[in-house]
């Protein structure tokens, strides 16, 4: 019960780390000197007619949702021509924390081929482009995640850029991307907690999800665990970050569902000692997603790598898993990829879920109820008082 009302006192404490910093982030104020007009869907931004918070350039539409388009929040989003870019400039803390944003990205007509909608999303350190897939939810919306760091520009201030890509052969303007609902969530240093050699086993930190989405957020490709919006796990292919009000979860907020159909999963690199056994321990489960079927896991760790399978119902359950081996480097890269594509029967691309990933040495006797770190007591306390407050 303690360690109950510890966890939920984190995860209060983590919600409160989750900071609101960009202006009108999902296009709900209206552009200025405007009537919205609800027979006229798309309105061409000038230098009149500006959205609250945003700067723009190149074409760019004022878009509501209609019958051709869905969109999360109000239903109100922006639309990128070829050349249209938008962008906020933004304020940051002076400390160690790191930023994720999740977004949603969509389009008007489900005609569009996969992969002609895509935007590019950039700050001063990093870009990374993102396209609308379109087969991993029923929605004709996605949600996706990008991580980027502060930029010591010696003021504290942050320029988020998002550009449609510039596809040749695309000139239909319903095929343009659609963007709305920016997040930014600041995520403090990555900590290690007794009873635990991996850094975000429950994968408790990751992107803030969308109120308003019930499609979980997408996690690209990343092969820098350090630039990953899966504090200290690299994405291979593309994974879901699922949220427990919505899917089957086994512990906690969140988990990975691996939902892609090339090879796809997580990957971490741990420091180990060599020749010393090792216990690698994680739940395996469906997401109640109906997706029906054999489920195969494939968990590696250095050379060795071992197979699970879940005869899943699609209905929500879990299997507690684990493997042991004994370390053959100083450096291990420990990974969980899925074997097999899942699919449901209304064609959305779907997988195992993976969660509560613990990795403990067999050289000391391991507490089955580990006690928590000074960090997590200093947490708790601090949490503490403010509600006391």
């Amino acid at each position: 019960m303690a360690i109950s009302m510890l966890m939920l006192l984190l995860f209060l404490f983590m919600a409160m780390s989750t900071a609101v910093i960009l202006q009108n982030p999902d296009f709900e104020s209206p552009p200025t000197n405007i009537t919205l007009n609800t027979t006229n869907r798309l309105l061409l931004q000038n230098g009149i007619n500006k959205i609250p918070g945003w700067s723009f350039s190149g074409t760019v539409w004022y878009i509501t949702a209609g019958p051709n388009i869905s969109l999360p929040g109000n239903g109100h989003g922006v639309q990128l021509g070829q050349d249209g870019k938008i962008n906020q400039t933004f304020k940051v803390g002076d400390n160690d924390y790191v930023y994720v944003l999740s977004f949603t990205l969509a389009s008007e007509s489900k005609e569009c081929s996969n992969n002609t909608v895509s935007v590019n999303v950039s700050t001063s350190a990093r870009s990374k482009v993102f396209s609308l897939e379109r087969h991993y939810g029923k929605e004709m919306w996605e949600s996706h995640a990008f991580y980027f760091e502060s930029w010591d520009d010696g003021k504290g201030f942050i320029n988020l850029e998002i550009q449609g890509v510039s596809l040749q052969n695309e000139t239909n303007i319903i095929c343009r991307p659609v963007v709305d609902t920016f997040i930014i969530k600041e995520i403090g240093p990555s900590r290690l907690y007794s009873g635990n050699l991996l850094v975000n086993g429950g994968f408790e930190v990751g992107p803030a999800f969308l109120k308003s989405s019930k499609e979980g957020i997408l996690l690209d490709e990343e092969p820098e665990q350090i630039e990953s919006p899966l504090q200290q796990w690299s994405i291979i292919g593309t994974v879901k970050y699922i949220h427990s009000v919505h899917y089957y979860v086994p512990e906690g907020n969140a988990a990975i569902e691996i939902v892609s159909n090339e090879p796809s999963g997580i990957i971490t690199l741990r420091k180990l000692s060599k020749g010393t056994d090792y216990t690698l321990e994680f739940i395996m489960g469906d997401a109640n997603d109906s997706c029906v079927g054999d489920l195969i896991l494939q968990a590696q760790v250095g050379k060795t790598n071992q197979n699970f399978t879940l005869q899943s119902k699609g209905t929500g359950s879990a299997q507690n898993q684990s493997l042991n081996f004994k370390a053959d480097a100083n450096l291990i890269s420990i990974s969980f990829t899925s074997i097999n594509q899942g699919q449901r029967s209304d064609g959305v691309l779907c997988g195992p879920v993976i969660d509560n990933v613990v990795l403990s040495s067999n050289s000391s006797p391991t507490d089955s109820n580990p006690k928590l770190s000074s960090d997590f007591l200093s947490v708790f306390f601090i949490v503490l008082m403010m509600l006391l407050c």
